[in-house]
């Protein structure tokens, strides 16, 4: 039997008190301050939590001690801070009384769920229902019980962090990997850069008509995703006139703000519109795999950044993109190398997708931990 399982079979055998929150919290003053005001302000020592992921690092506190944090708009994003912070203007903030605090925070959470699908009301962004909140039953064993299950909840979730943090940094290696695999097998040594881009590529000039398109077929930047991930379904489709047509192996990068490495070798035909370059091959002895891996390296971006313009929201150059210079062996080497890459990318993303996957299991058998940790049955 668990230290837990002893604690509840000696001190509350039959069930536990359930209390209203109001009866478990002091209100803190409404704040003044704004998010983006505290954006503005000097860098601090003391958190600043927002009405949404966001927290800023401020040089004055409004709060001491144990406090929670629960945005009142769009969603419930609760937050639990032991120390002097502040918060803003569409936060509610309160002291927890007569309970372990980080116990409270914790029961919160597992009623997030709840409180998000009950409580926050409105046509437009929705706002929380302050009286539902406060009214809202909390379970509240003896103390004693709640420190234990602070105590093992805080381990757990040690334990997750440690073990979602080592996950994401052996994908984050694996990735690095292969492109330093793919920046190997491309090298340029010096002299070797024999073919310019324009020689065996074109930009394309046909169009197409809007009601040839939706959400999969039309590429814009937006769904055009960073660090050569692909594209994502578009969540905006043009209703009339032409755009511009891209043709399966054609390979399409995002010319907006070129360090972001968006780049996609389609796989499908469609449209997009001036913020994507459509490159389209025009020399039969070059493969589209292999081109799109010269394109897709860290050596062609950075060549894009350097003669991109513009400060806020830089372009890349056209008529740079299609000076860029490169090695183009014959078809059968430019095959060995595809073959190479791809076998390796297989392998990455066989990783990609199970990493995040296990990242994910592992989050949702925390949360099944922790609510079966804080169901009670309520003492009669």
């Amino acid at each position: 039997m668990s230290k837990l399982e002893e604690l509840i079979n000696k001190l509350c055998p039959n069930g536990v008190e359930f209390k209203k929150l109001s009866e478990l919290m002091t209100p803190n003053p409404k704040s003044k301050i704004g998010a983006k005001k505290a954006e503005q302000m000097l860098k601090g020592e003391y958190p600043f939590y927002t009405s949404g992921k966001s927290v800023y690092y401020i040089n004055e506190h409004m709060v001491d001690g144990e406090n929670i944090f629960v945005n009142d708009g769009g969603q419930a994003d609760i937050k639990y801070y032991d120390g002097k912070s502040s918060y803003a203007d569409h936060v509610i903030s309160f002291r927890p009384i007569n309970v372990n605090g980080k116990y409270l925070y914790y029961v919160l959470m597992k009623k997030k769920e709840y409180i998000n699908e009950k409580m926050f009301r409105g046509s437009g962004i929705k706002n929380i229902n302050k009286n539902d909140f406060f009214n809202m039953l909390v379970p509240v064993p003896p103390l004693e019980v709640q420190c234990e299950i602070v105590r093992i909840l805080d381990n757990f979730t040690l334990l997750s962090a440690e073990l979602s943090a080592e996950l994401s940094a052996e994908l984050s290696a694996r990735q690095k990997q292969y492109e330093y695999y793919k920046n190997l097998l491309l090298k340029n040594y010096d002299g070797e850069d024999n073919t310019c881009l324009k020689d065996i590529a074109k930009y394309s000039k046909d169009k197409i008509n809007a009601n040839e398109l939706n959400e999969d077929n039309y590429i814009g930047v937006d769904n055009l995703l960073q660090n050569k991930q692909g594209k994502v379904k578009s969540s905006y489709i043009p209703k009339k006139g032409n755009s511009t047509k891209y043709q399966e192996k054609d390979i399409l990068i995002g010319n907006i703000r070129p360090y972001l490495k968006k780049i996609w070798l389609a796989d499908n035909v469609g449209g997009t519109n001036g913020d994507v370059l459509v490159i389209r091959i025009i020399d039969d002895n070059v493969i589209p795999e292999y081109l799109y891996f010269v394109l897709s390296s860290d050596k062609f971006f950075n060549y894009n950044n350097i003669n991109s313009k513009g400060a806020k929201m830089p372009r890349g150059d056209k008529e740079a993109v299609m000076n860029y210079k490169f090695y183009l062996p014959l078809k059968e080497e430019q095959l060995k190398i595809i073959n190479k890459l791809n076998k390796f990318k297989m392998i990455c993303n066989d990783l990609s997708e199970g990493l995040p996957a296990e990242i994910e299991a592992r989050k949702k058998q925390y949360e099944y931990y922790r609510d079966k940790l804080l169901t009670f049955k309520e003492l009669k």
